[in-house]
Parts: C-alpha cells; sequence; structure tokens
C-alpha cells in the first residue's frame, strides 16, 4: 500500500497534464465540438481517474491474441517432483550447483512516506464523506418538507413540457421554500423541487423553461454524472486541477442541456429563454445538494451560458459530422496517454513488455509448480519463440539474489579485477556456515557453489558508480542499487523480473552485450553444468533467505544444441522451503517433457 500511494501520487502529477492538455483541445477544436460533445469529453476524463485503481496492467490490443495462441502445449498430467536420473549422472562433477547456499537478511522496512500519505489520502476521504453525508442529510429534509404543488396552471404546463421532450416517465414536481433555484433530485425515483417565490411570480413562460431545463437533465441522466462527479471529487479531493476539471464539467453540462432546451423552441423563443437567464440570475445560486441537477450556477456561467444561446445555431449534418470527428480524435489521443496514469506503469517493479513484435504464447504450467507461486519463461532463438506460464508473474520484478552473481562476474571482468586466465581470490579467513565457502576461489568454484564473499569482493573493488554504469549499460530491471552495491541484489533494492534474465541471457549468448568475448566465454564456462546428447546445459541458481525462510528461488540458463539455443527462466515464490534448487527441479522436469534436455 506504501508503495501504491507513492505510485499514485506520481500518476496525479501525470493526470495533471492530461488534465491540461484536454482544456487545451478544447480551446483549440471549441468551433468543431458541439456543446454536447464538449460535455461529453469529461466523461473520457472521468475514466482516466479510475486507472490507477484498475488492478491489470495496461495492455496492447495486440496481446489479446497472446491468450489464445496457446501453441504446442506440455500434455503432462501431474508434474515430476525429482530430477531425472539420467540428468542427476550427467552433473557428477558439478554437484554443488543444486544446493542451496543462501545467507539470510532482515526485510527491509518500507518507505514510511508512503503510509504517511496514505493515512492523509484517507483522512482526506473521509472529511468528504461526512460533508457528502450532511449534504444527503440536508437533502433529505428538503424531500420531507417539500409539499405537493398548489398551483392548477403549473401540473398542466408540466405535462406539456413532459410531452415535449419526449419524456413517458411521470417524474413527482414539488414545491419548497428551502431552495433558490430549480432542481431535479435523484435517478431511479427523480423528482422536481420548484422554489416557492418561483411559483408565486407566476410567470408561466419563465417556469416553462425552468421545467424543460431540468427535464433535459433527467433525459440526458445527469443524475449519474452526478454521482460520478462527486465520488471523483471525493477520490481526488487533494488535486486543484481535478476540482478544476470538475467544475468545468460541471459548467459544460449546463450549457449542453441549455443547448438541448434550444433545439425544443422556435428561434423566437431563444431571446426570452436566454432573459429567464438574466432576470432570475440574482435569484438563482448554486445548489447546496451534490447530488442534484438544477439550472444555478455562478455568474461566470451565466455569461457563459448567455453567450452560448446568443450564438446558438441548429447544426447541420457538416456540423454534426465535424464535431463526431473532433470528439474521436480527442478520445483517441487520451486513450493513447492511458496508461501514464496507471500506477502499473509507474511501478518499476513490472517490466512493460512488449508483445506486438514477439511470438508469443501462453502454457499451463500449473501442475508442475504445486504450492508455488511462480512463472517460467522459455525463448527459442532459432525459431523465435516465446512460451510462457503466467504473463503476470513473468513481468513481474523480483530480487535477483544469487543469479545476479552471472553479471557481478563479468562487470569484474571487464575492469581486469579477475581475468580468464587467473580469477583466483584468497580466503578473507572469515567462517561461514557452508564448507565449500571457507577456502581459496576461482571464478568456477565460486560460481558453483555460490560464494558471497567472492562476489562481494568484486562489487567492492568495482564501486557504486561503476556498478551503476554496467547495470544501465546491459538494461539489468530496475537498475536499483540502493545504497549498498554489494548486497543489493540479496532482497533488497535491484529486481528483474523472469522475461528480462531471459532477455539478457539472449544477449550474453549472442555477444549483444557489448562486452569482451573472452569474458563472456569466461562466464559461460563458469555456469556450464552439463554435455549431453542434447547439447550443453548451462545455468545458475538463486534462493532469497528473508528472517532464516527462503522465499524466493530462481533457476536460470539455456540449453546450447546445434539446432538452436533455448533460454530459459524459472522463479518460484512462497513463505517457506523456496530453493533455488527446487526451481532448478521444477525447471529440468519441464524441460525434460518438451524434449529439450534429458
Amino acid at each position: 500500500m506504501a508503495d501504491f500511494m507513492i505510485r499514485f501520487f506520481i500518476c496525479n502529477a501525470l493526470l495533471c497534464g492530461i488534465i491540461g492538455i484536454l482544456l487545451l483541445m478544447k480551446h483549440i477544436l471549441k468551433n468543431c465540438l458541439s456543446s454536447r460533445m464538449q460535455y461529453n469529453l469529461w466523461f473520457l476524463f472521468l475514466g482516466l481517474l479510475t486507472v490507477p485503481f484498475l488492478p491489470l496492467r495496461f495492455f496492447k490490443s495486440s496481446e489479446i491474441f497472446v491468450w489464445f495462441k496457446n501453441l504446442n502445449l506440455i500434455h503432462s498430467s501431474q508434474a515430476r517432483t525429482a530430477v531425472d536420473q539420467t540428468f542427476q549422472a550427467n552433473i557428477a562433477d558439478t554437484q554443488n550447483w543444486m544446493e542451496n547456499f543462501a545467507l539470510s537478511v532482515n526485510r527491509r522496512i518500507p518507505s514510511i512516506t508512503g503510509y504517511l500519505l496514505f493515512i492523509l489520502w484517507v483522512s482526506g476521504i473521509i472529511v468528504m464523506l461526512i460533508l457528502a453525508i450532511r449534504s444527503a442529510i440536508q437533502l433529505y429534509t428538503l424531500k420531507k418538507s417539500a409539499l405537493p404543488l398548489q398551483s392548477q396552471k403549473i401540473p398542466k404546463l408540466y405535462h406539456r413540457c413532459l410531452s415535449d421532450t419526449g419524456i413517458t416517465k411521470n417524474i413527482p414536481i414539488y414545491s419548497t421554500a428551502y431552495l433558490k433555484s430549480p432542481v431535479i433530485v435523484g435517478f431511479f425515483k427523480p423528482c422536481i423541487y420548484l422554489p416557492i417565490h418561483l411559483i408565486s411570480d407566476d410567470n408561466e413562460m419563465d417556469i416553462r423553461y425552468m421545467l424543460l431545463h431540468e427535464l433535459q437533465h433527467y433525459r440526458h441522466k445527469d443524475g449519474i454524472a452526478n454521482y460520478l462527479m462527486n465520488l471523483a471529487g471525493i477520490v481526488y479531493w487533494f488535486n486543484p486541477l481535478v476540482w478544476y476539471a470538475l467544475k468545468e464539467m460541471r459548467g459544460d453540462r449546463e450549457v449542453a442541456c441549455d443547448t438541448s432546451v434550444l433545439k425544443l423552441l422556435e428561434i423566437e423563443d431563444y431571446v426570452a429563454y436566454g432573459n429567464t437567464l438574466i432576470n432570475f440570475a440574482e435569484k438563482l445560486s448554486l445548489t447546496p445538494f451534490p447530488f442534484s441537477s438544477g439550472i444555478s450556477g455562478n455568474m461566470k456561467q451565466m455569461k457563459r451560458r448567455i453567450l452560448n444561446i446568443v450564438s446558438y445555431e441548429r447544426p447541420t449534418f457538416r456540423k454534426k459530422l465535424k464535431s463526431i470527428t473532433a470528439f474521436l480524435m480527442i478520445t483517441v489521443m487520451l486513450f493513447s496517454l492511458t496508461p501514464l496514469v496507471s500506477t502499473y506503469a509507474a511501478d518499476k517493479n513490472h517490466y512493460q513488455w512488449n508483445t506486438s513484435s514477439k511470438n508469443c504464447s501462453q502454457i499451463d504450467l500449473s501442475n508442475y509448480f504445486g504450492k508455488y507461486k511462480g512463472s517460467f519463461v522459455l525463448y527459442d532463438s532459432k525459431n523465435d519463440n516465446w512460451k510462457i506460464h503466467d504473463m503476470e508473474r513473468a513481468a513481474l520484478r523480483v530480487s535477483p539474489d544469487s543469479t545476479y552473481k552471472i553479471y557481478n562476474a563479468l562487470f569484474g571482468l571487464e575492469e581486469n579485477i579477475i581475468t580468464p586466465e587467473n580469477s583466483f581470490m584468497n580466503w578473507n579467513g572469515i567462517q561461514y556456515p557452508f564448507k565449500a565457502w571457507n577456502s581459496d576461489q576461482t571464478l568456477t568454484s565460486a560460481m558453483s557453489a555460490s560464494v558471497n564473499w567472492y562476489f562481494q569482493s568484486i562489487d567492492e573493488q568495482l564501486g557504486k558508480k561503476s556498478i551503476q554504469n554496467y547495470l544501465h549499460k546491459i538494461g539489468y530491471g530496475n537498475e536499483d542499487i540502493g545504497n549498498d552495491c554489494s548486497s543489493c541484489w540479496m532482497e533488497s533494492s535491484l529486481k528483474i523480473s523472469p522475461i528480462e534474465q531471459v532477455e539478457l541471457l539472449s544477449r550474453l549468448q549472442n555477444h549483444s552485450l557489448e562486452l569482451d568475448t573472452e569474458n563472456v566465454k569466461a562466464v559461460k564456462d563458469a555456469i556450464h553444468i552439463s554435455s549431453s546428447s542434447f547439447g550443453d546445459f548451462y545455468g545458475k541458481t538463486g534462493t532469497g533467505r528473508v528472517n532464516g525462510q527462503d522465499i524466493n528461488g530462481w533457476f536460470i540458463g539455456f540449453v546450447e544444441n546445434s539446432d538452436s539455443t533455448y533460454f530459459f527462466a524459472t522463479n518460484i515464490q512462497h513463505e517457506k522451503q523456496t530453493t533455488g534448487g527446487k526451481a532448478a527441479e521444477i525447471t529440468v522436469s519441464i524441460l525434460s517433457d518438451l524434449n529439450i534436455w534429458k
């Protein structure tokens, strides 16, 4: 929740820019857009306000078809629970690779800023809800005090207005002394309330215009818009531009409603309708009820409405076509900006992967994962084909743990801290819980036993700036090394998704990372696990241990043969017993059933 709030406020900054763009486009195209279309644009804006709360990441339309492509599915009734014995025999010389060498770390406390923002946001919502409830109570009091109309003329006039607007629903009408201007209240059971002082003026024409105006609110379902606008005001109480946009929306609503009334009147009645607004400008006021629609407005809005009436011309087919075209243009533009206001788009813990140009299919491998939440990504380089289990989690960035050591070693080789010919490093003398760590190391032995101190020594010699530059150069996950560059990969700030792991391995194999070829070969040799008739098998496990519990397991690598190279990444997560070794077992079972490795 803390992270969400920080991203939510970032999205609000972007939302302010989109509001500015919308206002600018409305101004530029105001002569093309009808008053109704100008009002309808605000519903797109209300839709944008819901985007930060949507539970799914945004996707391109082409990705929809990925769900149906499911090609070459694995037909297996149950997953294997152990690695194939033939495979076990082939790895006798690298037996350490599946052991779980991981030190426990303490979970970092989330930023208190996010929690403070959440408390502030919820507190504001509570205050706004109290104000809304108070207004609802006042409205309830109004309803209870309202009386049926005593006038004999107004009911006849009202039924004529119902006929003019084509409304067949019988909407009750009442009089009240608690209002200065007419309002229509309610959606399922709407009622119109007229101020007694307007009825007593006995100006039949003015009352007719007001009734037509309120009925147009009902006809265009402005009651729903009222609820949506007030809900937006409550949720976004802290955003002044949202409040300004809602104010503009209410103004556009009244202008659109005026235009709808003018369509029902004769040309000679336009001036009379405008005079009604002018004559009652002093009597009319903003309604105190947020869930009602009325003819009222402030003086600035009244001036705008009068100008609209003066310049009103009945729309021709050409004008209608221009209005629809302009509306569609703005709609497309706003839709293209929608991902910007998604909290997921602002979330660096999700990899925004574009599948539109990928031959990608989703496969169901749930039987292999059992109790674990996890994902599996496979890329066939020859056929340029991706197979993915759980697309959402495959794009989720998590701590790389010891899989990061592949690139840590590359950086050290690039800076000559170690070399392909001499990667020897003396043991620092500190006693570690794993026997394999308590001795001198080379790159191959350190990679096989996942010796933390060996790679942390490389990190310390590289320095924070150099590591940051390399991470940025190869595009490693979120590229966040935090405050401690020597442990950022151990359930800390540095995170990467399974998809990115596979992409990086592919680039490593294809020598597109712009790193020395000999250094790449040295690292490949260090992660080589086995050879067989199926080719060469390379891989690296990673285990995330937090507060003494193994909660994050990785196995990444590739199978290289004469036909193709298959790159893979498996990530599993659970509250305990979640290790790189278990991820490796799952991976080998899948690869075996796919006939990629036996």
